[in-house]
């Protein structure tokens, strides 16, 4: 059997970083990263607490020559219903940020961490996928579908929503599901973004433009099932038209590049994020729709409490009960992102005229009042800055009026 003190099922985005993070701690890390890894032509959006965590880990200088900025969020009511919500834009300057974050491509973000992985020598790869996961009082033991063993005193289950990992430590998950599907592309444009990111709230969900390099921006365009099938078969020219339309053509003419793809939207949490010698990272634990570059940076977060704890003394062995800790310090994160993003898109699904009134009240405060607006912003970025500013903030706003 093969002893590491960590062992990591699923080489995707979080658990990549999760083994990159450990590892540099001195940790030896096992990364049981499958055979291979499909096509994802989908893009992510990592704020400025996560592009630190990456800047810390020293993969920032290689990652930001294909990082498009995003310095301006803006929110449109793109819906026909009678009570509709002013326009509002936030500015990363407001809050002494250059960028509130940056846009990537997945399949060059994970093409930088696999080459982080490659030369860091506390990794070791294994190229076959994990067959079994069993947890006992002393270590646990993952066994490949090649035969081979290999023991832990942690394993860390980021292998997605149908967890092998979570399913052998015996923790349930709560599901659900939405009328809805993601569209979800990457298009040319005719005119400047100017690191904009325009959302536009329609009646079937957002409909979300992010900047990337050059006169590019990727797209996530959530409707209806059956008009995601629609749109899927249009011919591009088409569908570039009904995209130009959709944006009240802000970025001009549309150009609609190869790969578009189809996501049914659904939401699940695990009852526990961590147990014993297991925890859960990224999907493992947590998936939702993509509203609000939430998903991965929230990965993220787990792998900064999971970087801290098994950091807190590297002169003995993880703990046996660092999976309950892990779990007790994710809790209030996790679950309050969660709820956040459903209570979003059903109020955009919701037909009641009290909803209605509530959404557009709420984002008429955020754009008329600044200190409302700084906070909710520095929150997005980094949970917990907020409510450490927001005090000053207020005071400094009483303050310029006398």
């Amino acid at each position: 059997m093969d002893k590491k003190e960590v062992v990591i099922v699923g080489a995707g985005l979080a658990g990549s970083v999760a083994a990159i993070a450990l590892s540099r701690r001195g940790r030896k890390v096992a990364l049981v990263c499958g055979k291979a890894h499909p096509q994802d032509q989908r893009t992510t959006a990592l704020m400025d607490q996560s592009i630190r965590f990456l800047d810390r880990l020293g993969l920032w200088e290689d990652l930001q020559p294909k990082a498009e900025a995003l310095s301006t969020m803006r929110i449109i009511d793109g819906t026909q219903r009678l009570l509709r919500a002013p326009p509002a834009s936030f500015l990363s300057s407001e809050i002494d940020l250059p960028a509130f974050g940056y846009n990537f491509s997945n399949t060059e973000l994970l093409a930088t961490f696999e080459a982080a992985i490659a030369r860091e020598p506390n990794i070791t790869l294994y190229r076959n996928n994990a067959s079994s996961v069993h947890f006992g009082n002393d270590d646990a033991v993952v066994t490949l579908d090649d035969g081979t063993e290999l023991g832990a005193d942690l394993v860390i289950g980021a292998d997605g929503r149908k967890s092998l990992t979570r399913e052998a430590a015996n923790v349930s998950v709560r599901t659900w599901s939405y009328p809805q599907t993601a569209v979800v592309l990457n298009f040319a444009h005719a005119l400047p973004h100017n690191n904009t990111s325009t959302e536009f709230h329609t009646e079937s969900g957002p409909f979300t433009q992010v900047p990337l390099h050059g006169n590019r921006s990727s797209l996530v365009w959530v409707v209806q099932p059956k008009e995601a099938e629609r749109l899927m078969a249009l011919p591009m020219e088409e569908l570039g038209k009904i995209v130009e339309q959709r944006m009240q053509s802000l970025l001009g003419q549309v150009t609609i590049e190869n790969g578009v793809q189809a996501w049914p939207l659904s939401g699940m949490t695990a009852l526990r994020y961590g147990k014993g010698r297991a925890v859960f990272v990224g999907e493992a634990a947590h998936a939702f729709p993509p509203i609000g570059a939430q998903g991965l940076n929230l990965s993220l977060r787990d792998v900064m409490v999971l970087d801290e704890l098994v950091g807190e003394d590297l002169s003995k062995p993880i703990s046996a009960s660092i999976g309950n800790r892990f779990d007790h310090r994710r809790k209030v994160d996790v679950l309050s992102r969660t709820a956040s993003v459903d209570l979003l898109n059903r109020s955009l699904l919701s037909p009641f005229l009290p909803v209605q009134m509530v959404r557009a009240a709420g984002i008429h405060l955020l754009s008329s009042l600044s200190p409302l607006r700084q906070f909710v912003m520095r929150e997005g970025v980094s949970p917990g800055k907020g409510l450490g500013a927001f005090p000053e903030m207020l005071r400094s706003k009483i303050t310029s009026r006398f």
